[in-house]
């Protein structure tokens, strides 16, 4: 259903198979509430509703929030463009946290399971969806996902989404807190050139500092940047490889946690 991306009257369904693998169905696949997505007539013309499928998604996002928050489990929705560091980061997380947290992940890719056997072997249950030519999870998704993970009370799953800046923004999965990376080899531009993905983040890593020796990004005026475009949103520069700011992170995912 994306609007902006050119996947309209494409939004993948299906299920997660028993390997813990999405399957992908064909356009016009029932999503578990009676209703189609999409609308075919008779010449073959495809006509994608937006409004009905966001709304939809909304009210399934919901009940994926409800389902969470009966079980006191923490979800976050974990955003970026392809190659911020998002795995790095879970796998780093999963490893100085183990004892701590109980973390179970829900890894969004186009394609293969190499991020999930990464997190896998970093200890944690993971389930992995596939998309295909989806650019974006789902409430659908997430919800069967979910059933597949079966993730114990008061854990934290983290919905690792598919690496894109723009249209997962637009798709409420039932997290309580979205979370997205911005790294230094990215260029200090990225939250003005895509508003609307910052603007709804709760907490700004900024990715990959150790680098910023050997790079002409301007940490300061991204940071500026953020604070007009999200003032509400915590801001926090990190490096998972080296470890700095990473107490920070940590402590943000405690008290979330918590709450």
């Amino acid at each position: 259903m994306c609007a902006t991306c050119g996947c309209a009257g494409d939004e993948p369904a299906g299920h997660v198979h028993a390997d813990g693998t999405w399957h992908e169905h064909g356009p016009g696949h029932d999503d578990g509430t009676g209703h189609e997505h999409d609308e075919r007539h008779a010449d073959g013309r495809t006509v994608t509703l937006a409004e009905k499928v966001l709304a939809r998604n909304d009210a399934l996002a919901g009940q994926n929030r409800d389902w969470l928050r009966a079980r006191g489990i923490l979800a976050l929705n974990l955003m970026s463009s392809p190659g911020a560091g998002k795995t790095t980061l879970l796998e780093r997380t999963a490893a100085d946290l183990a004892g701590e947290l109980v973390v179970g992940v829900i890894e969004g890719d186009q394609e293969t399971a190499l991020d999930s056997d990464r997190i896998r072997a970093a200890g944690c249950q993971v389930v992995q969806i596939n998309t295909g030519t989806g650019c974006h999870l789902d409430a659908v998704m997430v919800r069967d996902a979910l059933t597949k993970l079966d993730p114990p009370e008061g854990s934290v799953v983290v919905i690792e989404n598919v690496g894109n800046l723009v249209c997962p923004a637009l798709f409420d999965l039932g997290e309580a807190h979205r979370v997205v990376l911005a790294s230094v080899t990215e260029g200090a531009d990225k939250p003005v050139k895509y508003p609307h993905m910052f603007r709804s983040a709760d907490l700004v890593l900024v990715t990959k500092t150790d680098l910023l020796p050997y790079l002409d990004f301007d940490l300061a005026r991204c940071t500026a940047d953020l604070g007009k475009i999200s003032p509400a949103a915590t801001v926090l520069p990190v490096s998972a490889r080296a470890g700095d700011g990473i107490g920070g992170w940590y402590g943000w995912l405690r008290r979330a946690a918590q709450c």
